[in-house]
């Protein structure tokens, strides 16, 4: 159970170092038929499975999730699926700090110094941030604002994002529920599978 826990905060640690990396605001105009315009502050709870490699067998996480994002500093607290804390990850514009259970907390820099300290290895991931709220920043470099009728965008960094269902599909400006998010392995990364469900906001 702690080796799983251990692989599950490195999931989670991967998560928030797309998650917390971009600082780009959508435009607001690209939010006029698709998905509900961008928030520099919201507070967002779900679930997320993580299908990675190691050694060469294919590995499943699943665990919960907690964001509370303001414009200066975004936490996020990570859980079994039992609920039990995990992890708790803090980043502001200084540092990215990576507090779990009992042991000294881990800062780093940045988020992507903290995942090379985690992981071993930088993590060339970012946007998340943006995806959980229905943006990307496409291959082609322009901004991508998600919606029913145009749901999947492949990012600058590889990723493809896939926007499978809405808060409320009927409405005129629907928030995502469930994204997928997937990699193709390189010579360079590995294969990686997100599927993030978030739960519905009051």
């Amino acid at each position: 159970m702690m080796l799983k826990n251990r692989f599950l905060v490195l999931a989670w640690v991967f998560a928030a170092s797309a998650l917390l990396s971009a600082c780009a605001t959508p435009d607001a105009n690209l939010s006029k038929d698709s998905v509900a315009a961008y928030r520099d502050a919201i507070e967002l709870g779900g679930r997320l499975t993580v299908n990675y490699q190691k050694d060469g067998q294919t590995e499943t996480l699943t665990g919960k999730f907690n964001w509370v994002q303001t414009p200066s500093a975004v936490n996020v607290s990570l859980a079994s699926p039992l609920g039990q804390t995990i992890a708790t990850i803090t980043v502001t514009p200084e540092s990215a700090t990576l507090t779990q259970g009992d042991r000294a907390p881990r800062v780093a820099r940045d988020i992507d110094s903290l995942t090379a300290q985690t992981l071993g290895w930088s993590l060339p991931v970012s946007g998340l941030r943006d995806w959980l709220q229905g943006y990307a920043t496409g291959a082609d470099g322009q901004r991508f604002a998600a919606s029913p009728a145009a749901n999947t965008v492949t990012t600058a960094d590889g990723w493809r994002l896939t926007y499978v269902s809405w808060q409320d599909a009927g409405a005129a400006k629907p928030a995502p529920k469930r994204i997928d998010v997937a990699r193709v392995a390189s010579a360079t990364v590995e294969a990686m599978e997100i599927r993030i469900v978030i739960d519905p906001q009051g």
